[in-house]
């Protein structure tokens, strides 16, 4: 079961583009990332830089409206999230349990949704896309 790990850090929708960061605390994550890969159920991972350095794309009446960040009506933006792969929402929580966050972060865990899990018209329906390496489950591999 593949499971996404969002990490919130509270307040990151106010953040300048530029954010430093304490090398104790990223020291400190990297080990835990390690650990998630030395346990062979890390997929992939990565941060994000704050919405200040980003834009929304929205399509009130059908049409694309692009609005730079940051996004004034955000009260939680992603920092960062891992992709794992475990046995069980119990399992990917031990891990979300296990990382060294501080407390003004937050990881919401969200199971990925598998081709397995919808019906045959869905999965029909969506056979003429190929999807991407490590996309979409076993289903379509």
């Amino acid at each position: 079961m593949r499971f996404m790990m969002l990490m919130i850090p509270l307040g990151y929708e106010t953040a300048p583009p530029a954010v430093d960061l304490d090398p104790e605390r990223v020291r400190a994550m990297m080990q835990y990332n390690q650990a998630l890969k030395d346990a062979d159920v890390l997929i992939t991972l990565d941060g994000l830089h704050p919405p200040s350095a980003g834009a929304r794309v929205t399509f009130a009446g059908g049409k694309p409206l692009v609005t730079d960040g940051p996004f004034t009506e955000a009260k939680e933006v992603l920092g960062g999230y891992w992709m794992i792969d475990v046995k069980s929402r119990e399992e990917a929580i031990a891990w979300a349990r296990k990382c060294p966050a501080s407390e003004n972060e937050i990881i919401e865990i969200r199971q990925v949704q598998e081709m397995a899990d919808f019906s045959e018209e869905v999965q029909q329906a969506a056979s003429t896309f190929e999807a991407p390496q490590g996309g979409w489950g076993k289903a379509l591999r």
